[in-house]
């Protein structure tokens, strides 16, 4: 590994990536909202179209082609506020206690179908600019350029992959266990306030960014 690894700019880059992933943000938000919603088992549906959304944009942004997106912002803004629209629909949702993740009395929300989470996953990380932006100058400081550069790239997208994962499910777990707290409480009502104002922000700010 030492010969196609600088295992130095990789002990770097480990705690530099835990820290800018585990800080508040699109993803993290909507992870802790359907733990709120449907639990830590059901999110990670939404954490594998996050983590196929979030390994695209990582090798796409290390090639250049966020470069072509660049190029066409009036595609990639209507793609954000599509996005940021179904996320605020699913919200307001919620917040009427109808649709797929409404929490109820019986069942403690409905089975969201799994297709639906991946998407919300997906977009999510897909269409977050600073994703990119954040990637496009993160990596390539990470890149020895005097060694090859399929290993290096292929063990950080791992290696991204699994400190993502890591905080989603941290986040994931303390929406769950917040619903649990507010259950023992009978707040349903402020549940699916809190699931659906989260969800509701990161609509609009994955439109509006």
């Amino acid at each position: 590994m030492g010969s196609v690894l600088n295992i130095h700019l990789l002990s770097a880059f480990i705690p530099t990536f835990f820290v800018v992933s585990v800080t508040p943000g699109m993803c993290m938000t909507l992870a802790m909202s359907l733990g709120i919603a449907i639990g830590v088992r059901r999110t990670l549906w939404m954490m594998l179209g996050e983590l196929a959304g979030v390994g695209l944009v990582a090798v796409l942004a290390v090639i250049g082609a966020a470069t072509l997106m660049l190029n066409y912002p009036i595609a990639f803004t209507f793609f954000k506020w599509g996005g940021g629209i179904y996320l605020v629909w699913l919200g307001i949702q919620m917040w009427r206690a109808k649709g797929g993740m409404a929490l109820t009395a019986d069942d403690g929300g409905h089975v969201a179908a799994p297709g639906q989470l991946i998407a919300q996953g997906f977009i999510t990380a897909v269409a977050n600019p600073k994703g990119w932006a954040f990637f496009m100058v993160l990596l390539p400081p990470f890149i020895d350029s005097r060694l090859p550069m399929t290993p290096q790239l292929s063990v950080l997208v791992a290696l991204i992959l699994l400190l993502e994962l890591l905080c989603l499910l941290l986040y994931a777990h303390g929406g769950q266990g917040l619903n649990r707290w507010l259950r023992r409480r009978d707040s349903l009502r402020l549940l699916n306030g809190i699931a659906g104002s989260l969800l509701i922000a990161v609509g609009i700010w994955l439109a509006l960014e």
